[in-house]
């Protein structure tokens, strides 16, 4: 629904007639927001000075006119205001014109003025009128505290305002590099301008908007459908903090460690360092993984022993050895 903009009166001679003015138009432009990719939070816009970067406050932003490169003259609000045309809500017709006499050149905000309450009759009088004669009004109207030159156009039910371009906003034929007018000038020939003529011809239609389209804007709500329909989306979300790694961790701790070690002088462990190895150690053994204890070391009475039991074991094989001899075996018959 278009939201009125204001107030006011058309007025030619004594003739007045109460209107509303609308937008004529609305933006079907393709918009994309600036988002910070981590979080998909919207980034506003940021007041800085160009030349330092640095955040300039509302109460530090004058307004200044650069009337050469870089030198400005500066301008308060109240001079501004003063300038600035008075609002007078009313569309002033200043004249009466054909409708083809206004280039397309000059057309630039269109606008649907609408009859106010008790205004009907003497509107549609307006609105038939223009109709009948084939003129359109060029007009003075004040929006938004600035003075526009405007053309009022019966366009079926309604009557449009359309503001205009002054004459010094519309650049001059002579700043272009162009072919001269005329078919011989320009070196056309007859036959060239007939084929021309003809495919204008098989060309031709009649007007209707509806029949164009910004294909670029279609397709790119075509991708954002498919891409909700298959939950591509994203939602505003908190930023996590960035996790410390374990070796950044322990290069911290580790500096911390050799500065205490300095300072208790050099070629000095610190006291307790042997204990905090041993218990290091202990703690290294608790939370290694319980496994097979390893079989001690035999001792030095265990290797005298086991060469003992080895020697006697020799002398018993040597005494078993002589007691198998043909003597022994007579002496043991003998006795």
């Amino acid at each position: 629904m278009a939201h009125m903009i204001w107030k006011g009166a058309i007025s030619f001679g004594l003739v007045h007639v109460p209107v509303q003015l609308y937008p004529a138009t609305q933006s079907e432009k393709v918009g994309f927001n600036l988002l910070d990719k981590r979080t998909i939070d919207p980034v506003g816009y940021k007041q800085i000075n160009k030349r330092t970067g640095k955040d300039v406050t509302r109460d530090n932003i004058v307004r200044g006119f650069e009337y050469e490169k870089d030198k400005y003259v500066v301008l308060s609000d109240d001079e501004i205001r003063a300038a600035n045309p008075e609002s007078t809500q009313t569309v002033d017709i200043l004249a009466f014109v054909d409708a083809l006499d206004i280039s397309f050149l000059y057309l630039d905000t269109p606008y649907f003025l609408t009859p106010d309450r008790k205004g009907e009759k003497v509107y549609a009088l307006l609105r038939e009128a223009m109709k009948a004669s084939g003129k359109i009004g060029v007009a003075s109207v004040v929006l938004h505290n600035k003075q526009h030159l405007a053309a009022l156009i019966p366009v079926g039910p309604v009557l449009a305002l359309n503001t205009l371009r002054w004459a010094a906003e519309v650049r001059d034929f002579d700043e272009f590099k162009l072919p001269p007018e005329g078919m011989k000038a320009a070196g056309v020939s007859a036959r060239e301008l007939d084929m021309a003529k003809k495919l204008i011809d098989d060309m031709s239609d009649k007007w209707d908007p509806s029949q164009y389209h910004d294909t670029f804007r279609d397709d790119i709500m075509a991708l954002v459908d498919r891409k909700i329909r298959a939950g591509k989306t994203e939602e505003i979300t908190e930023v996590e903090a960035p996790h410390e790694s374990r070796q950044s961790a322990d290069i911290l701790d580790l500096s911390d460690l050799l500065k205490r070690s300095l300072g208790r002088g050099k070629g000095k462990p610190a006291a307790g360092g042997r204990k905090r190895a041993a218990d290091d150690e202990d703690d290294a053994e608790t939370a290694a993984p319980a496994r097979k204890k390893p079989r001690a070391p035999r001792t030095t009475s265990t290797a005298a022993n086991t060469t003992t039991r080895s020697r006697s074991s020799a002398g018993g094989r040597a005494s078993a050895k002589t007691a198998s001899t043909p003597a022994a075996r007579k002496r043991r018959a003998a006795a």
